[in-house]
C-alpha cells in the first residue's frame, strides 16, 4: 500500500488518501451533512479520483461530527425545485451513487449517526455498511410528498427484500441500527470509538487479495443482480476464466502450494 498522505479539502467534502485508503467525509455538520447539489458534485469528483488512482485500494465514507452520516437531502434546496429540476437532481444523485457502487474497489460506509433519505441511499450504494449503535436509518421521503430519488426504491428491496423495503419506504419510519442489522441493511454494529478502525481493517483485508479478482467479483455480483441469475452465472464463468489468465492467479496458487503469503501485483 502507498505510504504518503494526500489531502483534498473541498467546500463540502473532505478527502484524503493514506496508505492505500481513500477517506471521504461529508463535511456539513451544521445541517447534519445534508446533500445539496454542490456536495453531490464534490462527491462525484473525489470518487472519480479514488476510482482512477491505482494506489487507492478501498474507500471509507463517513459524515462529519457525531450526529449524522448523511441526514438526507438539503430540504431548503429541495423546497425550491421545479418538477424538471427535481428529476434532473435525482439523476445526478443516481449517477454519483452508481459510481460509488461500481467503483471496482470496496467502499465502506462508516455510518456514525442519522442515515436518512439520500443518506440511507448513499450507504446502500456502498459495498459494506457498518454502523454505530446510535445510528438510525430510513427513507422518509413520503412524509415530504416525495418518493426516494437516489435509488432507494431499487437498492433497498434488493438488500432487505421487497416486503421489508416497502414497509420502510411507504411508512417513512426510522429504524435503529439493531433493526437495520437484523434485516440485513447493516453488516456490523461497532462501538463509535472503533468505527473507522474497523472500516480500515475491512479495507485492508480486502486489499490483501488480488486486485483484479476483487474488481471482477464486485462487477459480477452487481451485474448479476441486475440481469438475473442465469446471465450472472455466465458472467461469473467468464470472469473466472479471465482471472485464470492473470499473473495474480499463478502467484496465488503457487503461494498456497508453497505455504507462503501471496504477493499480488494486479496483473
Amino acid at each position: 500500500m502507498a505510504a504518503e498522505t494526500t489531502v483534498f479539502n473541498l467546500a463540502n467534502v473532505l478527502y484524503r488518501k493514506d496508505r492505500g485508503i481513500g477517506y471521504v467525509m461529508v463535511n456539513r455538520p451544521s445541517v447534519l451533512n445534508a446533500l445539496n447539489t454542490p456536495t453531490w458534485m464534490e462527491l462525484d469528483k473525489v470518487f472519480q479520483d479514488a476510482r482512477d488512482d491505482a494506489d487507492v485500494r478501498g474507500v471509507i465514507l463517513t459524515g462529519a461530527g457525531d450526529k449524522a452520516f448523511i441526514a438526507g437531502a438539503d430540504i431548503r434546496e429541495l423546497a425550491q425545485v421545479t418538477a424538471v429540476e427535481a428529476e434532473r437532481s435525482s439523476r445526478v444523485g443516481q449517477k454519483v451513487l452508481d459510481l460509488v457502487e461500481n467503483l471496482g474497489k470496496p467502499v465502506i460506509a462508516a455510518v456514525n449517526g442519522f442515515a436518512l433519505g439520500g443518506g440511507c441511499e448513499t450507504a446502500m450504494a456502498c459495498t459494506i455498511r457498518i454502523a454505530v449503535e446510535a445510528a438510525k436509518f430510513g427513507q422518509p421521503e413520503v412524509t415530504l410528498g416525495l418518493v426516494p430519488g437516489g435509488g432507494g426504491t431499487q437498492r433497498l428491496p434488493r438488500l432487505v427484500g421487497k416486503g421489508r423495503a416497502l414497509q420502510l419506504i411507504l411508512s417513512g419510519e426510522m429504524i435503529t441500527a439493531q433493526e437495520a442489522y437484523r434485516i440485513g441493511l447493516v453488516n456490523e454494529i461497532v462501538p463509535a470509538a472503533a468505527l473507522i478502525t474497523r472500516a480500515e481493517a475491512i479495507v485492508q483485508k480486502i486489499a490483501s487479495n488480488a486486485p483484479i479478482a476483487v474488481r471482477l467479483a464486485l462487477e459480477a455480483a452487481n451485474k448479476g443482480m441486475e440481469s438475473g441469475q442465469s446471465q450472472g452465472m455466465l458472467l461469473e464463468a467468464s470472469y473466472f476464466g479471465l482471472c485464470a489468465a492473470t499473473e495474480d492467479k499463478k502467484e496465488g496458487t503457487a503461494a498456497f502450494i508453497e505455504k507462503r503469503p501471496p504477493q499480488f501485483r494486479g496483473r
